[in-house]
């Protein structure tokens, strides 16, 4: 009898198994047959001029985040790439190499779809091209703009950055520009402006004239309650999540979440960890620091403190964090050995935030991110190829194949093509 009853427990315990499969292996089809017919849009991938090369770019599998090898592996059809540059002194020297490294990557997006990849790649400035692009069956770039110090005095630069492909700006990034107060005055309590500063609200009115899109990840609160004020047009934040779920100054709270519902616009998801959850971020990353030190050790790379990083200068950035990928790159293998031990952030904190959001100001208003090779990327959404990790969580939430398609990509496209409705009426004006 009790044979029997361990036959019975075991052909029990199997039948649940292969039922699991099942479900598990439908999952993935239908994720996979939603992911192929929705358009996927990731709005902030940070760039390296490094990797605009003809002997070394995006063609080729880099160690980077982004690659066109990536892209097509986990069927990310757009991402935008972010012309960035670091917060430095508010005097005429520091806006004219602001200004000479916004350009240097604005030349390095374009040398991409120009003349490394025509054929595969794109070039879009409005939602009408996004869609032709991946009818084509190409990828797409987009290009935004992160910090708006790279402007410098002069707002006649904003134009020439939209005829280059920009189509949004943030006003400020890691501490106060000429434009904008920045979230880590948060930190001390400390403001340059109260918001935003004469020029920056010049800058919000060029911004609405031109159709480019105002983005309000980074700059502080109390900046972004001004641009809902002065802007005609909705506004984004390209990559930010909710501050409910993680109290970082990154985040938006519930009070400008409402303004999105009220206003118009979208807030990109961002799958940074440390904005995700920032206590499980702060578990693994310790732990995480001590495999890279060792692995750094035995390939004779220092691994610098942040404060010294953001000090050197563009090119010696680039390259210290070219060597150090190199380092995380062969790291990896103990890195995949300490989750089984440390949770770290993934795929299920990050759709909790799009959940939420949903939840607070509805399915129109809310959009995904990565913050790829920015220090962006959580467990099971690491780089580009694994993008489809992301609606395989979303359809076993039940989302549906519309609301999947607006959180990928169509919401965004909506707020362009409102965007460029208000620049088109501000013309004729």
């Amino acid at each position: 009898m009790k044979l029997n009853l361990f036959r019975l427990a075991l052909l029990f315990t199997g039948s649940l198994a292969f039922a699991q499969e099942n479900n598990d292996q439908a999952l993935l089809e239908k994720a996979q047959e939603i992911h192929e017919n929705v358009i996927t849009i990731d709005t902030h991938a940070d760039i390296n001029i490094n990797n605009f090369k003809k002997e070394r770019n995006y063609t080729m599998d880099l160690g980077n985040q982004v690659t066109l090898p990536k892209m097509e592996a986990g069927g990310l059809d757009v991402a935008w790439f972010i012309v960035y540059t670091g917060q430095d002194e508010l005097t005429e020297e520091g806006f004219k190499n602001a200004y000479e490294n916004a350009m240097s990557k604005f030349d390095a997006i374009h040398k991409l779809v120009e003349d490394f990849a025509p054929n595969q790649i794109g070039l879009a400035t409005n939602s009408q091209e996004v869609r032709k692009l991946v009818s084509e069956g190409k990828k797409v770039a987009m290009i935004g703009v992160e910090n708006g110090y790279s402007v410098g005095l002069d707002v006649e630069n904003v134009e020439k950055f939209y005829d280059l492909g920009a189509r949004y700006m943030s006003l400020a990034h890691q501490g106060h520009s000429q434009l904008s107060d920045s979230n880590t005055g948060e930190e001390n309590d400390e403001w340059m402006h109260n918001g935003l500063s004469d020029l920056g609200k010049e800058v919000i009115a060029e911004m609405n004239r031109l159709g480019m899109m105002i983005d309000v990840s980074h700059p502080s609160k109390e900046a972004i309650k001004q641009m809902f004020e002065l802007s005609k047009a909705p506004l984004i934040a390209s990559h930010s999540s909710a501050r409910e779920l993680c109290n970082h100054s990154r985040n938006l709270d519930d009070e400008l979440l409402m303004l999105f519902k009220k206003h118009g616009g979208v807030v990109q998801t961002v799958a940074f960890s440390a904005y995700v959850n920032t206590e499980k971020d702060k578990a693994f990353s310790e732990a995480s620091e001590k495999v890279y030190e060792e692995k750094a050790a035995e390939m004779n790379f220092e691994i610098l403190p942040r404060d010294t990083v953001r000090a050197l200068s563009n090119t010696e950035r680039n390259a210290y964090y070219a060597d150090y990928q190199k380092v995380r790159n062969a790291a990896s293998p103990d890195i995949e050995l300490l989750k089984e031990e440390i949770e770290p952030v993934g795929v299920s904190d990050f759709v909790d935030h799009i959940d939420y959001m949903v939840d607070l100001i509805g399915i129109e208003h809310v959009g995904i991110s990565s913050d790829f090779d920015g220090g962006g990327g959580i467990d099971g959404w690491e780089d580009a190829s694994e993008t489809l990790n992301i609606t395989k969580e979303l359809v076993k939430r039940g989302y549906t194949e519309e609301e999947i398609a607006k959180l990928w990509g169509e919401n965004l496209l909506r707020v362009m093509d409102e965007v460029d409705a208000v620049a088109a009426e501000l013309q004729k004006a």
